[in-house]
């Protein structure tokens, strides 16, 4: 039911006399080539489009009052007496809602009406400033910015490698340790989901991590077998 515009869909109408929507479209375009008043009766079948299931635009008409009436006229027996009983409650209803809308006559009343427009306005930045706050709280990094971290982690590894002269095996030790570590620290299940809002904090880490005590122990047990080898 279209309250602002006071007139049905041809939908509406196709589910309150039971047919398929593509019959009424058909007595509707039938009726206004009958009417021998094309631009009449095209004030009382108004075309217009809706969007169906799938996305696509399609055809309908909005049916006016004194297009219901015409409409019903065509339908004879207890159908046709239903759906006159049903377009008029409906009509009804909708010039009730219409009657109940108070127009502001007083400056006091013009007044509120601004107060209340501007606090539904405010309330409405309120949710939108929540909104774009829960969005950079939850932005994830770029695939440039992941880059850039895996560049640091790759720096870290082969400098501590280096300065201790670590073999290959030494070296994916460290590689496991540090991005372990990351995931654990950032609670993400690999560094491309680390959030936008910690991408120089994890810079930051990785420029700073020491091995844990157990990647240093594997180390070192490596560093004894390659000895006794």
């Amino acid at each position: 039911m279209n309250q602002l515009e006071n007139t049905l869909t041809s939908l509406e109408v196709a589910e309150m006399v039971g047919k398929n929507h593509k019959e009424v479209l058909r007595d509707i375009r039938k009726i206004i080539e009958q009417s021998g008043q094309r631009k009449v009766a095209l004030t009382y079948f108004q075309e217009d489009t809706y969007e169906d299931v799938q996305g696509k635009n399609q055809p309908m008409y909005r049916v006016t009052k004194k297009g219901c009436e015409i409409f019903g006229n065509r339908m004879a027996g207890a159908k046709g007496t239903q759906f006159t009983f049903g377009y008029v409650e409906r009509f009804n209803q909708m010039e009730d809602h219409i009657k109940q809308v108070q127009i502001p006559t007083t400056q006091r009343e013009l007044v509120q009406l601004a107060l209340s427009a501007n606090e539904e306005t405010n309330q409405r930045l309120d949710v939108v400033e929540d909104e774009i706050h829960e969005i950079k709280e939850n932005k994830l990094i770029t695939t440039e910015d992941k880059g850039t971290i895996d560049s640091h982690v790759r720096k870290k590894v082969a400098s501590i490698c280096r300065d201790l002269r670590l073999d290959q095996q030494a070296k994916s030790l460290l590689f496991q340790d540090l991005g372990s570590s990351i995931k654990r620290l950032f609670n993400v299940p690999n560094r491309g989901r680390i959030k936008d809002k910690d991408f120089l904090k994890a810079l930051d880490f990785v420029d700073t991590w020491e091995p844990s005590s157990v990647t240093k122990a594997q180390i070192y047990q490596l560093s004894l077998f390659d000895e006794t080898a």
